[in-house]
């Protein structure tokens, strides 16, 4: 099993921010997910924001379900969804407990375990390159073996499955704990239609500038009637 320095996991508090700052903190911590087969650690290159109730482009957007609870619960648990019944995604939980709010991982460099995580995406299906591996949210919930099973899942606790650590102790200072703006890019959001994927008002996708993991953009195409 991985050893993680306790100091380099946030404590609860650090979840329980705004969602754009978690998001832009997320940018160069790492999440690692041990399992019997092997640890994998990934170091997040790219993020989405989502608001809650007050972002029509939000799960939580109309109020709490049975698919998005976790997300009106305790910041740093994990949210993780299926999309259209094909794949997973996964977010961390954050803002204030009842207040819903969630970064969406949307791509990241494996750092360790890169034969393991390779292997899981060899499984279901192509990944032609080391960059591939963690590019976009279905790919990196394969590398990192994410699924309902994993929802709620407590990303706090150092001995836990699934754990986010970052590169300097919580807590340090603003200088050593977070990028410079320049090293942040923004945009919208991918795959987000109606007024949440409006890139003026929600330009919620961070990443890291000049990453090779960074996902594309792709707009949503507007249905045929």
């Amino acid at each position: 099993m991985t050893a993680l320095d306790p100091a380099t996991v946030p404590r609860r508090a650090w979840f329980e921010r705004d969602v754009h700052d978690v998001a832009r903190d997320l940018l160069g911590a790492f999440v690692t997910r041990r399992s019997p087969l092997g640890d994998v650690t990934l170091r997040v290159t790219e993020v989405e924001a989502y608001d809650g109730e007050r972002d029509p482009g939000s799960h939580a957007f109309r109020g709490p379900s049975q698919r998005n609870r976790a997300m009106f619960g305790a910041a740093g648990r994990l949210y993780v969804y299926r999309h259209l019944g094909l794949h997973h995604c996964v977010n961390v939980v954050c803002g204030p407990e009842g207040r819903a709010s969630a970064v969406l991982l949307r791509a990241g460099e494996i750092t360790d375990g890169v034969d393991l995580a390779r292997s899981r995406r060899l499984a279901k299906g192509r990944c032609d390159t080391d960059r591939q591996i963690a590019r976009g949210p279905a790919r990196l919930a394969v590398a990192l073996d994410l699924d309902l099973d994993e929802y709620g899942a407590d990303l706090a606790d150092p001995a836990g499955a699934i754990v986010v650590h970052l590169p300097v102790p919580d807590g340090a200072t603003a200088d050593g704990a977070r990028r410079t703006a320049g090293e942040i890019r923004t945009g919208p959001r991918v795959g987000v239609s109606g007024d949440g994927g409006d890139a003026a008002l929600f330009p919620w996708r961070y990443w890291l500038t000049d990453e090779p993991t960074v996902s594309d953009y792709r707009a949503v195409r507007a249905r045929k009637r």
